[in-house]
């Protein structure tokens, strides 16, 4: 049960960070400012964000392949997030992208194929 629970977290933070990208959030306004990342990329960044909580739940509906590529995938990109927080030294905000993180783990772990 902790494992559709992980996933299912997992899922909403994504998909709701990636609505916050979508809009131009003042939070993401600022943090993408604080770490150097340009305003137009927001909505790519958006897409993926969005495309990782849909692969994540297509995992959870019996695609276990996109759930665990999806998973994968949204490591690399927190990894890469928190890259950027620390070339910007940005220290402050680095517990956002290290809990997407942890959350892109916990889903590639306990994941149907995991």
């Amino acid at each position: 049960m902790i494992d559709v629970t992980v996933i299912v977290v997992a899922i909403a933070a994504n998909a709701g960070i990636a609505i916050a990208d979508f809009a131009r959030a003042k939070f993401v306004l600022n943090n993408s400012a604080e770490v150097g990342v340009p305003p137009s990329w927001l909505p790519m960044l958006g897409a993926l964000k969005a495309a990782g909580a849909a692969g994540l739940l297509l995992g959870l509906l019996g695609v276990p392949v996109i759930g665990v590529l999806a998973a994968a995938g949204l490591v690399l990109f927190f990894v890469g997030a928190l890259v950027a927080h620390v070339r910007a030294g940005a220290y402050r905000k680095i517990a956002f992208p290290a809990l997407f993180l942890a959350l892109a783990v916990g889903a590639l772990v306990l994941g149907p194929a995991g």
